[in-house]
């Protein structure tokens, strides 16, 4: 009896034919380059789709995700040299192989070791594959297209599976005011490339901070991106209200607008003097 074919032939299949003779002009003209962004993209949907915990978005994202995919391997298969099923089997003998501990000799389901930890096994998964690298470090294999943020992470989480690794979270925290204060030096002193240099130095060590405390810098900064936006909002709605145009509004007006988007500050917000042109009076000599 021959197999019903898995919906991953299908789509292989639907591809083939959308890149062969006959095919969609447009798919038959793409290229890994000119394809690219939508990887890119796709990808992102996927994780805002997880953020906003909307499966049924989140399942027809993976799917586009996943066309990116065997878009990819057919452009590879047409040039002879690998097909969606070399990428699939690939795939499958790597995870084999890194999990010793459930598949016992790489074939059967197995307890070879049933006391493994999840911490145990990305340890042992990191060590088989900087065995296995062909880079020149093992940092080297985290893609240089991430967002720096999420790359200074990874980064981070690679070089403490092989101990370099602070011990207390105080040492981190001491870390970022360390280089803080470097920052505020470097801006005294007017450098612009010492400048660029001590500030990508704060957000490596806070993105240490974070990660010691097991919060995703890239996610934290995300979050605070997106209170920005909506409390911006409805500063801007505020404004819309009075009749006036945004720019025609005074700054000291916008900052007390501002404050008052804020939930947690409403009824006792406290005004920077900066901001609002006060400055504190020196006391009296007796």
């Amino acid at each position: 009896m021959i197999p019903k074919p898995v919906p991953l032939d299908r789509l292989v299949r639907i591809v083939r034919r959308l890149r062969g003779p006959g095919g969609c002009p447009w798919d038959r003209r793409q290229t890994h380059a000119s394809i690219k962004p939508y990887l890119v993209e796709e990808s992102y949907e996927v994780l805002d789709a997880i953020d906003r915990k909307d499966s049924k978005a989140l399942k027809e994202e993976l799917g586009d995700l996943l066309l990116q995919v065997v878009l990819h391997s057919a452009m590879e298969e047409e040039k002879g040299r690998f097909r969606m099923d070399d990428v699939v089997r690939g795939l499958t003998e790597k995870i084999i192989r890194r999990h010793p501990h459930v598949f016992a000799n790489g074939r059967r389901p197995g307890a070879r070791n049933r006391r493994v930890t999840a911490k145990g096994a990305l340890k042992q998964w990191e060590i088989m594959k900087n065995s296995e690298r062909r880079g020149p470090s093992s940092v080297h294999s985290v893609p240089r297209g991430l967002p720096a943020l999420l790359r200074a992470s990874r980064i981070q989480e690679k070089a403490a599976r092989l101990g370099f690794e602070w011990t207390r979270f105080s040492q981190a925290l001491a870390k970022a005011g360390e280089e803080m204060r470097e920052l505020k030096g470097a801006i005294r002193g007017g450098n612009r490339t010492r400048i660029r240099a001590e500030l990508g130095d704060v957000f490596f060590a806070l993105a240490k901070v974070g990660r010691l405390k097991n919060i995703d810098a890239e996610d934290a900064l995300q979050a605070a991106t997106g209170r920005f936006v909506r409390r911006f909002a409805r500063l801007e709605r505020e404004v819309a209200r009075s009749g006036r145009p945004m720019h025609e509004v005074r700054p000291r007006e916008l900052y007390a607008a501002w404050n008052r988007q804020n939930p947690s500050r409403r009824g006792g917000a406290r005004r920077c003097p900066a901001r609002t042109g006060r400055t504190r009076r020196k006391p009296k000599r007796p």
